[in-house]
């Protein structure tokens, strides 16, 4: 398979922060959009962003909440929306495109992990394939022409190394059988790169280019709020990531990070110069990832976290194609 992930060179590492990696940036006169972008990694992105000019929109369920938890950060405003409500996510995006204001950044960044037991929307859709893909998925169409009337925006989808252990269940996408809340959660972050490979072959054109960042292992960002306290602390004690008192283990080498490391692909994908002729790619530690083309399927656990390169079926161009026409008859069910 012809493909464009062949790392850069970036000259930052896994250990590289947000700050670090926007140091020089002026992102003065930017617009940003981030969903989620007032809790884990979302709120490190926002700040960064924030810090370094950018006039940054925060799209949250909860926007009292929200507006809280980033006081004081300037040029930060938060709007309402919900990944999971159509409406909403319609809402927003006209209130947004109402503003006038071009879009030059949109970070995908909101998701939800592992519901110990099948869940489903309004629409009868798997939450965190609604979530995760879905709402993502809409919000992009619905804010195409402000992406547009940047004229030089990215797309930023966060992604996860999970991506590895699933395809897409082209048959079975909102699991009737067989529901595995973190092979449903795989699912929706292979959707994530696979939205981001498609956007760019359709966009790139239009001057918008789309990108899948994967932040490292981060504990304590919320994104597992779904799941049981107690199964958390087991799956995280169990993969290395916090030692016999719950502290988070950092060691960015092996995928283990702080939020302000997590966050550095991110705000890389979202405005390295670096990147400004590739698009449709799978970041990580800065940089684009190389392509593992022979992974083992038995791999998991705490072996995945050592082993998060892309793999093939994340960014195949067919599949890619598919999951956009599958997305696009979702929305219209």
């Amino acid at each position: 398979m012809t493909h464009k992930q062949h790392p850069i060179g970036s000259g930052f590492t896994a250990a590289s922060t947000a700050d670090e990696v926007l140091a020089g940036i002026d992102l003065s006169g930017r617009n940003v959009v981030i969903t989620g972008g007032h809790v884990g990694l979302g709120l490190q992105a926002t700040r960064a962003l924030a810090e370094a000019g950018a006039s940054v929109v925060v799209g949250s369920r909860n926007p009292d909440g929200a507006t809280s938890a980033l006081a004081g950060i300037e040029g930060v405003e938060v709007s309402r929306l919900d990944l999971l409500d159509p409406p909403s996510i319609d809402a927003f995006a006209a209130r947004y495109l109402d503003s006038g204001r071009p879009l030059h950044v949109l970070l995908n960044n909101a998701g939800i992990m592992a519901p110990a037991e099948l869940v489903l929307d309004a629409r009868g859709y798997e939450v965190q394939f609604a979530t995760n893909h879905l709402g993502h998925f809409q919000l992009t169409l619905g804010l195409l022409s402000a992406l547009r009337a940047a004229h030089g925006a990215r797309v930023v989808n966060t992604t996860s190394g999970a991506t590895r252990i699933c395809d897409i269940r082209w048959e079975d996408p909102h699991f009737a059988t067989g529901y595995d809340g973190h092979l449903a959660y795989a699912q929706s972050k292979t959707a994530n790169v696979l939205f981001a490979v498609e956007l760019d072959r359709r966009w790139a054109g239009h001057g918008i280019r789309g990108y899948a960042a994967h932040p490292g292992i981060v504990v304590g960002t919320h994104l597992g709020n779904s799941m049981p306290a107690e199964q958390v602390r087991a799956m995280n004690l169990a993969m290395g990531l916090v030692d016999e008192s719950g502290r988070p283990v950092i060691d960015p080498g092996s995928g283990k990070k702080t939020p302000q490391q997590g966050a550095a692909t991110i705000v890389f994908a979202a405005t390295s110069p670096l990147l400004d002729t590739i698009g449709g790619v799978y970041l990580k530690d800065n940089d684009v990832s190389p392509l593992d083309e022979a992974p083992d399927p038995d791999v998991q656990g705490a072996e995945l976290i050592r082993s998060q390169n892309v793999v093939p079926h994340s960014i195949d161009p067919r599949s890619a194609q598919r999951l956009w026409e599958l997305s696009e008859r979702l929305l219209k069910a």
